[in-house]
């Protein structure tokens, strides 16, 4: 199940928030959030529920173990990360790690198909950082089992995110008040997240699924920056669009996670890029690993290589391919590069700090080639047809031709408006607010008639 799909949005949301509004007791309400989440999980994992579950069970214990256990706190904080990663590489690494042995060494070693469950780099990281937290002394342990799991299985933020830490929700999963403005800002930030799913990047999504899967004979240089620009749209709405939906959610059930996303691409730096795009991962990375290894402290060579290692390990949270690993060292190189050259020291302001945006979009476009190829030739085959890609066939045209339809075209300019801060701030003027609520409406059964009348709806963080 998934949140743009008819079935969470007619039936699922709607019981479990009047159920939940009508409980008169945080404990109630508790419980009846921790069951729909693990029914929301086992809707399409019904095996897996058994793995998040068992996997909250250790983290439980590991953290009352090393709160108990002063002298051996270490030997079981390492205990637990082992166990974690271990459990992460089993299930997303291990047919990777295989299939790379037998390209280095020419062995044919079985590669093992295993089913990834979904969301399982979330739950894990989330795991992780509550037991870290309490093995440093920032959070207590938590003593009753219900909320350790609730933490981790939480359904609005499960399969795509936002990461939450533990400490940020610490009270509010155990005492938490319920208002009404809340929950109708989180209703209108909900649809807002479904508009930018449905109506934008689901549009991208057939544009860049089209281009990407084409005979690579047919994709010239118009194909490829169309492609290219359709996918940078997509997976920026597509990813937004569901951390927008689950802090919406979160404001319907009296919780209030960290923002996701700034309008990435309005960035004037690749540094500047990360500050905005997906803060929850790359907080997480910063404060568990990038810190652990050094950080900044000790000298410029040594955080030019822990910021590698974060960017490595970053690339391949998204995904068990080269692709991923190379996109997440491509931004890191770009970090050094800016982080070497006194160019990107400077204040921008005028054509400079225009041609800064110009040079994120380029880079950040390029990236997600990678990111969306399927190995590292296509990748590079599709970047090499963007600067070189001069041949004009009626079947490379025709191609390009037929994804610009006047709907898709109006998703395209639409993308384009709703990534700049302006459109935000457009949206907080008095004249504008009095509208939200007929506009969302309006929005909801746009968004309602497209989900019962179309059959593409992707769900592409399944390798997450």
């Amino acid at each position: 199940m998934v949140f743009s799909s008819l079935v969470f949005i007619s039936i699922f949301l709607p019981i479990v928030l009047i159920i939940y509004w009508l409980l008169p007791s945080n404990a109630g309400r508790n419980v009846l959030l921790l069951a729909a989440s693990l029914l929301f999980y086992a809707y399409g994992e019904p095996v897996y529920v058994f793995l998040m579950i068992a996997s909250s069970f250790f983290n439980y214990a590991a953290a009352l173990w090393i709160h108990s256990r002063t002298e051996r706190r270490k030997i079981f904080l390492t205990a637990a990360v082992i166990m974690n990663l271990g459990i992460l590489c089993i299930f997303k690494y291990t047919a990777f790690l295989a299939e790379l042995f037998n390209s280095m060494t020419g062995w044919k070693l079985p590669v093992p198909q295993i089913a990834l469950p979904v969301g399982i780099s979330f739950f894990t990281f989330q795991a992780m950082s509550y037991v870290i937290d309490v093995y440093r002394g920032e959070v207590q342990p938590q003593k009753n089992f219900m909320y350790v799991l609730l933490y981790i299985s939480l359904f609005p933020q499960l399969i795509a995110g936002p990461i939450v830490k533990y400490h940020d929700v610490e009270k509010e999963l155990v005492n938490r008040r319920f208002y009404m403005q809340e929950a109708a800002k989180g209703i209108r930030r909900f649809i807002g997240g479904l508009g930018k799913k449905v109506l934008i990047a689901n549009y991208m999504g057939e544009i860049a699924d089209t281009l990407f899967n084409a005979p690579i004979e047919q994709i010239n240089v118009f194909g490829a920056w169309l492609g290219a620009a359709a996918y940078m749209l997509q997976i920026y709405f597509d990813f937004s669009g569901y951390s927008d939906m689950a802090i919406g959610m979160g404001h319907m059930f009296g919780f209030h996670f960290k923002e996701n996303f700034r309008y990435p691409y309005g960035a004037v730096s690749i540094r500047d890029f990360w500050r905005r795009w997906h803060i929850s991962l790359s907080g997480w990375f910063r404060e568990y690993l990038y810190i652990p290894l050094g950080g900044n402290r000790k000298g410029r060579a040594r955080t030019c290589m822990n910021k590698m290692i974060v960017f490595a390990c970053t690339g391949m949270w998204h995904g068990a391919n080269v692709t991923f690993l190379f996109w997440g060292l491509f931004h890191g190189c770009f970090l050094m590069l800016e982080e070497f050259a006194s160019v990107f020291q400077k204040e921008k302001i005028g054509w400079k700090k225009l041609a800064a945006h110009v040079y994120v979009i380029l880079v950040v476009m390029i990236g997600f080639v990678f990111f969306r190829a399927d190995h590292m030739r296509q990748g590079m085959f599709w970047v090499f047809q963007m600067f070189a890609g001069m041949h004009f066939e009626n079947a490379s045209m025709r191609l390009v031709l037929s994804m610009l339809t006047p709907v898709h075209l109006t998703a395209f300019a639409a993308g384009i408006l709703a990534s700049m801060p302006a459109m935000e701030q457009l949206g907080q003027r008095k004249p504008m607010q009095k509208i939200l609520w007929p506009a969302s409406l309006v929005l909801l059964a746009v968004c309602m008639m497209n989900l019962a009348g179309g059959t593409y709806n992707p769900f592409i963080y399944f390798r997450f």
